[in-house]
């Protein structure tokens, strides 16, 4: 009798310690799945924002031939593209975002000054495509929210948070914007 109560025992023991093994392996997989989620929604993220990268020395080109004295805002434009190019952090993304989205938006009050530009083809194509551009992006910044707000969620939440800690899963960083950037532009017309 004493055999079979030492093999029960050591059957019970085994199986906790396979369903506990399990259960780690199954939260440690979890937490890398969300992780790898928030990467590729960054990834995305990123792509969008070197397609507007690219499509703004094509519409900077265009103005350029119209405004020749606006090279304040050509200069600008170039420095926030450099900035936002070197950027390292999600931070410093946000921050370079903004200062060449502000570039452009000066930009694009110039464009008001020289009705034939407004008119001419490859400036509205160029524009179009911008637009759809701060488009994709507005969504790939979602997207991207979206995941480090389930992947900070889990790793501070039980029982992830043990596993987070012990694995060096920390909270990932949000893509917001400054309160400066949240103010409406004003709009005139002359």
């Amino acid at each position: 009798m004493k055999k079979y109560t030492w093999l029960i025992v050591l059957g019970v023991v085994l199986l906790v310690v396979i369903a506990g093994f399990s259960w780690y392996v199954g939260q440690r997989n979890s937490l890398i799945a969300l992780e790898e989620s928030v990467n590729g929604a960054w990834s995305e993220v990123d792509n969008q924002l070197q397609r507007r990268s690219d499509l703004i020395p094509n519409l900077v080109a265009t103005v350029q031939g119209f405004a020749t004295q606006e090279q304040q805002v050509f200069s600008d434009i170039a420095n926030a593209r450099a900035r936002l190019a070197g950027a390292g952090s999600v931070g410093e993304t946000a921050e370079s975002y903004e200062q060449l989205q502000s570039a452009v938006s000066r930009l694009l009050v110039i464009v008001e000054n020289y009705p034939e530009l407004r008119s001419n083809q490859n400036f509205m194509r160029l524009q179009d495509e911008l637009a759809g551009t701060e488009n994709r992006i507005a969504v790939a910044r979602q997207r991207y929210n979206r995941s480090v707000q389930t992947f900070n969620a889990r790793i501070r939440m039980f029982p992830g948070s043990i596993f987070a800690n012990q694995l060096g899963f920390g909270a990932r960083e949000y893509f917001e914007i400054s309160e400066a950037a949240r103010e409406v532009p004003r709009v005139q017309f002359n």
